[in-house]
């Protein structure tokens, strides 16, 4: 059964700008990357030099946010999860291993690494765009059996 999503331009360019925004923000008041990997590794074992309660304050936002969007416009946020656990479960630890081993997750080198013209998150992110490609065709095509 192939997933149907609905193209959303205006809100879609909307929200990027936001993400670019709080990217900058970050970036300009406490020097730091806005990559989610980096935040949840401040979180889980600070720096000598860092400050976790930041990195818990984005954690925060990031999970306050669909809340907030449902109390402002009065409809929920519609996202699809897939309910085979096994499948979630070795999807995040390969995702986990893949941020690790990337030094940086989608956030930290799709929005900020690109934007600032590293070579190394062009990379990454040819490589996680690649792999998110091949996922969905294998999924839609191949285990799904069609779109």
């Amino acid at each position: 059964m192939a997933i149907e999503t609905e193209f959303t331009p205006l809100a879609s360019a909307f929200g990027g700008a936001l993400i670019g925004i709080s990217a900058v923000l970050l970036l300009y008041s406490n020097g730091r990357i806005a990559g989610i990997s980096g935040m949840v590794k401040r979180l889980i074992a600070p720096a000598a030099d860092g400050r976790p309660e930041q990195a818990l304050a984005f954690i925060i936002g990031l999970i306050a946010t669909p809340f907030v969007w449902t109390a402002v416009t009065g409809s929920a946020v519609a996202q699809t999860v897939s309910e085979n656990i096994p499948l979630a479960a070795i999807a995040g630890l390969l995702v986990g291993f893949g941020a690790a081993f990337g030094g940086g997750c989608t956030s930290g080198h799709g929005v900020c690494g690109l934007s600032r013209f590293s070579k190394r998150s062009l990379v990454a992110t040819i490589v996680f765009m690649a792999a998110a490609a091949l996922t969905v065709f294998v999924s839609r095509h191949i285990v799904g059996g069609g779109a």
